[in-house]
């Protein structure tokens, strides 16, 4: 099958030590079976830090140090890993993040917004429609008769339409029958998820339907093209994708809300705010589902 991905994507590189909020900190990293071969027989000098760094309590995984940092993230925020053993030597989590993937009938690839330099790039693109392909992967189709991403570019197509934002959004919230809802059972919601930093917690309780910023439509369309990329192109059914688009809407309203109360209004504040929110909800499958019911 075809590797596709949206053009945006291969402006992408780790900043490493350069990125304000290192995805080797505050992580369990876990360790995928080939990686986890291949580092017991490493032998001697580094191969036996990493050996020794290694939990098997569970999943297999990589014991953080102080500061919940992994144990291979060096003083300067670089992998001794690689710097020792080479990129060979990641480990599938380490290699791919932030890419996720989606499989369809064809596969694609994109950029997670829990890294910040991701989401910048992200909010940066106008046209976030424009794909590539990037070649071939051994991967058979999914055999769903449902095309989510002809499903997904319907939402696109009302996105980059006429009307002003607000007016487009409308026309998805009808056309899709998706309701707002009652803030109170959003609230109550947001309360009730697991969070990987409870200082989170309170400031996504600031959520309201009724905060609309000035002067950021642009980053809450991308936003929700995002999330709508990443949530509902694997969508089985109609119902099914309703359901995730309705999960996406509510994130776009969520993160006005975030602008409005925290008064963010600079590319790298509103990417902030946007990898808050990825990393606390849609790297959990569990506060995801929460949230789609």
């Amino acid at each position: 099958m075809k590797l596709c991905a949206p053009v945006y994507y291969k402006n992408f590189k780790c900043i490493a030590q350069g990125c304000e909020h290192s995805c080797c900190i505050g992580w369990e990293i876990d360790i995928d079976e080939k990686s986890l071969k291949k580092y017991r027989r490493l032998k001697g000098g580094y191969g036996a830090v990493v050996r020794n760094s290694i939990s098997t309590a569970g999943t297999p995984h990589f014991k953080l140090g102080n500061g919940d940092r992994c144990p291979h993230l060096d003083a300067r925020g670089l992998c001794k890993i690689i710097l020792t053993l080479g990129e060979d030597y990641l480990c599938d989590i380490c290699r791919e993040h932030p890419r996720f993937y989606n499989y369809t009938d064809a596969v694609e690839v994109g950029l997670g917004m829990s890294c910040p330099e991701a989401a910048r790039i992200i909010l940066s693109t106008p046209d976030y429609t424009a794909m590539e392909e990037l070649g071939e992967v051994c991967i058979e189709a999914d055999g769903v008769a449902f095309d989510g991403r002809t499903e997904r570019g319907k939402i696109y197509e009302i996105l980059r339409g006429g009307g002003s934002y607000s007016e487009r959004l409308f026309k998805i919230y009808a056309e899709y029958q998706i309701s707002v809802g009652d803030d109170a059972v959003w609230l109550e919601r947001i309360g009730a998820l697991e969070y990987l930093n409870e200082e989170h917690k309170e400031r996504l309780m600031k959520y309201s339907s009724k905060s609309r910023p000035e002067g950021a439509d642009e980053y809450l369309e991308r936003f929700l093209a995002y999330f709508v990329y990443r949530h509902c192109t694997e969508a089985v059914d109609r119902e099914d994708f309703s359901v995730r688009l309705g999960f996406c809407l509510f994130c776009e309203r969520l993160l006005a809300s975030l602008i409005c109360a925290e008064g963010a209004g600079t590319l790298s504040e509103v990417a902030a705010l946007c990898g808050m929110i990825s990393e606390e909800i849609e790297y959990s499958d569990d506060n995801t589902a929460m949230l789609m019911e």
